[in-house]
Order: structure tokens, then sequence, then C-alpha cells
């Protein structure tokens, strides 16, 4: 269990060596359509909200080794199909490579994590340490950013020859971890879902589902929208030819800002308590958001700098809050029943947005901040909603 707590944090630095994550929609948008890029997109969150629950129950029922090991193994497939530019059909194959990967890893990384350390009595270590392999996480996220920037300059080809070899690394360091100690595991599945049912009957567990929810797709508009925002942008002054390198720039420096603000993200939550810190968080993606909406000039790409921030805030505080609360037979399927909620509610709306898109090879300026204003209205009411009922929740408690 030493040996798993000690690999942990340079597991979560090898899945998040994305090389593709500033270019993916230039990328796609290069070998298709506008429209094509983002139900491709579309179609990856598809494949992870279909794949959520079932990967998680796997991971209760089976074992969390053996998931991450499927896990990064499909995340191996989805980057090697998509070197050298393909059809849509396969495009297609590796987003859903792409989504049985990201499904799998859902939860599953954070239970072994956790169960690792209640096995060794640690269980007061799990903020921290969720913080700590957070951090791994995005300075591997900033590294590959940049980098793949420069390497889409050169080729694409040489984004997805990167992602390949990270993934390989994810899965070697997998098959290194050992199967935690892990209850009920041969309990009926009739036990589970009472158990399930328990879980989601408590306030707590109710209004953390809610905000994961919305902040995943908050989280992620900038980073479906974002490259094709910056395009039009920069095409606006002359400098549509440089969107890859600035994208890398800026994905790189979200990262870094995000990792300072994680210094803050204690103090802020001994301040302002977990809920408060939660919510303001999430009012700062819904203002990022409103940013794109209401200009479309290149000086708002500046603001996306802020895009990761309220991660720092949420994410591993999360995780942290609702471990205490779950038994070990529901704790990765509560996981993937949120991040179905989210992924399949942003597919969906995702879908219908490509409809705005028409056969446009480039997405317009216009159609992105049609789409952002719906989303910054909704996001609103849902602050509102969630503000209105966190005391109710306890989730200071």
């Amino acid at each position: 269990m030493k040996r798993n707590i000690a690999l942990y944090p340079w597991f979560k630095f090898a899945q998040s060596l994305l090389f593709w994550q500033a270019v993916w929609f230039l990328y796609f948008q290069s070998e298709l359509s506008a429209q094509e890029a983002i139900l491709l997109y579309a179609l990856f969150e598809l494949a992870t909200t279909v794949l959520e629950v079932p990967s998680g129950y796997l991971s209760d029922k089976v074992g969390r080794r053996i998931t991450l090991i499927i896990a990064a193994g499909c995340g191996v497939g989805a980057a090697a199909l998509q070197i050298g530019g393909a059809t849509f059909a396969i495009f297609a194959v590796a987003q859903l490579l792409l989504g049985a990967c990201m499904a799998f890893f859902s939860g599953t990384d954070s239970a072994l994590l956790y169960e690792s350390l209640a096995a060794e009595g640690r269980t007061d270590e799990t903020e921290a340490q969720e913080l700590r392999a957070w951090r791994f996480g995005f300075t591997a996220l900033a590294l590959s950013a940049v980098t793949g920037g420069v390497l889409a300059q050169i080729d694409f080809a040489w984004v997805y020859i990167g992602s390949t070899v990270s993934f390989v690394a994810a899965t070697l360091i997998a098959l290194k971890f050992k199967e935690p100690p892990h209850e009920a595991r041969n309990q009926s599945a009739r036990a589970d879902l009472s158990a399930l049912r328990s879980a989601l009957a408590k306030p707590v567990l109710v209004w953390l589902f809610v905000i994961f929810m919305l902040s995943h797709i908050y989280s992620h508009l900038p980073f479906v929208f974002g490259q094709p925002f910056m395009l039009k942008a920069l095409d606006a002054v002359g400098l549509a030819q440089e969107t890859p390198l600035v994208s890398g720039a800026i994905v790189t420096g979200m990262m870094l800002i995000s990792l300072l603000a994680s210094a803050a993200a204690p103090r802020l939550r001994a301040r302002f308590g977990l809920g408060g810190m939660l919510l303001a968080a999430f009012a700062l993606q819904i203002g990022i958001t409103a940013a794109m909406a209401l200009s479309g000039a290149a000086a708002i790409i500046l603001v996306l700098l802020l895009r990761m921030v309220p991660s720092s805030f949420l994410g591993p505080f999360i995780v942290a809050r609702i471990q205490p609360e779950l038994p070990d037979a529901v704790r990765a399927t509560y996981t993937s029943l949120k991040s179905l909620a989210g992924r399949l509610l942003f597919s969906v709306t995702l879908a219908a947005s490509s409809v705005l898109a028409g056969d446009a090879d480039t997405l317009p300026m216009e159609t992105i901040q049609i789409v952002l204003t719906a989303y910054v209205i909704a996001g609103v009411l849902a602050w509102a909603v969630l503000a209105a009922t966190i005391r109710r929740a306890q989730v200071d408690t």
C-alpha cells in the first residue's frame, strides 16, 4: 500500500501528459469540418457517459488495479489511431476508445488512493494526498500543452505519438499497483443498490453531485470552444497561423496559474469553508464563459488563463469530502454516476450546438458566442439554486 501511495502521483503525471489538449480541435477542423469536430467531441462525451457506470461497477466488483490497466490501455489505442490523420470513422473509433479510457479512470484512481491510505491507517492524509497528486497531474498538463503546441507546428502526428508514449507509461505504472483491501466486493447486486441508494439520499452527496456535474460542463466549455475562439480572434489581427503556438502557451499558462492558486486553496478553505470556496470556484467558471460570450476580441484570450483555477479549488476537495461518506461497495460507482450526469448533459448540449455550426469549415465567432450565452444563463440559475441549498446540505459539517 505504501508503494501505491508513492506511485499514485506519478500515475497521475503520466495520465495527464496529453500533448493534444491544446490543438485537438484545430487538428480535427483541419482534417474534417467544424461540425464534425464538435460531433467527435460529443461522441467522446457520449462514449464516456455510456461506460461511466459499468466501469465504476467493474472497479467496485473486480478491482481497482485491473480497471486502471484497462483505462491506460484504451488510452494507448486512442492516441495511436490518430497519428497521421484519418477519416471521420477512424477518428470516431479513437474517440470511443478515449471515452472508455476516461470512464475507466473516473473514480477508480481516487478509490485506489483512499483505500490504500485506509489500509495504512492514514485516511487523515486524503485531502493532502489528493492535492499533491492533482499538482502532479497539472504539472504534466502544463508541460504537455506547450510541448504539444510546438510539435503541432511541425506535424500534428507528433502530438499523438507523444500521447501514445505517455499512456504506455501510465499502463506500466498501473501494472505495478497492488490491489488494496476492499470491503463488500462479494456482496449481492441488491446490497450494492441499497448502499448506493443510501449514499444518494445524503444531502451533502446530492449537493456535491450537482456541483461536480456542473463544474465538469463549465470547465470543458473553454476546452471545446477555446481553440476555435482563439483562431477567429487571432485571425482578426492577422495571426491565425500562430494559433497552435498561442493555444499551447495559453494552456500551459493556465495550468501554471492553477498550480499557484492551489497553494492558497487550503487557506481559502479554512477561511470561507468548503461550500463557500466551491461556490466561488463555480462562479469563476461562469464568469470565464461570460467573457467569451460578450467579446470576440483577442484580449479575451488572456481570460482563458484563469480556466483551470477553479479546478484547484474543486477537484481534490470534492473527492476528499465524499470519500468518507461512501462505502467501499459503491465508491467508484457513485463517482461514475456524477460523471455520467455531467457528461450526458454536456454531450446533448454539444450535439445541439453542432447544428448551429452548419457546414462551415471553421466555427464562426457568432455561433460560439450564441452557444456560450445560453450556457451563462443556465449557469447563473444553477448557481443560485446551489447557494440557496448549501446550508441544508451541510457541506462543511
